[in-house]
């Protein structure tokens, strides 16, 4: 898919929307044929999901103010105006897709439901592929060496 401004990765969806997308069809195919994680216990079931949505929210944060300090859009639709290599940056290439995938599984312990779990590998495909590997290239072609030494330094995931 081509770019519609030549200066951003031409990602297919912002993460978030796939997300989104993902965790309505599960709740939506949750409400037609349930499918629990327990019948047992679901408060603390909900309890551990409310704490994993607290800290992917958190984690989500922490990169919003990283971005915003380096005076960078955080949204991959638009031009990145510098490399961001401190704050959750340091661990891991992705951390805001990480901490909005923990939103994500919280929210389906939240719900109890194993279906947006049956959906995780579709849509983490689908990061990985319209997203991720989009903004691996923009990002080498647009900063080069310094780039590649930081994908050197810290790796994609965890």
């Amino acid at each position: 898919m081509r770019s519609p401004h030549p200066d951003t990765a031409g990602v297919i969806a912002p993460p978030p929307v796939l997300l989104a997308g993902a965790l309505a069809i599960g709740l939506c195919l949750q409400a037609a044929i349930p499918i629990p994680f327990v019948s047992d216990r679901p408060m603390l079931v909900r309890l551990v999901g409310a704490t994993l949505i607290a800290a992917g929210a958190v984690l989500s944060a922490a990169v919003v103010r990283t971005f915003r300090a380096a005076r960078t859009p955080v949204s991959p639709r638009h031009p990145t105006t510098r490399m961001v290599c401190i704050g959750p940056y340091r661990y891991s290439r992705n951390p805001d897709y990480l901490g909005q995938l923990l939103v994500y599984i919280g929210a389906t312990l939240v719900a109890n439901s194993w279906w947006p779990i049956f959906l995780v590998p579709v849509v983490l495909v689908a990061i990985q592929r319209g997203v991720v590997q989009r903004e691996e290239r923009y990002l080498e072609a647009k900063f080069g060496r310094e780039y590649r030494h930081y994908t050197d330094r810290v790796r994609r995931w965890l």
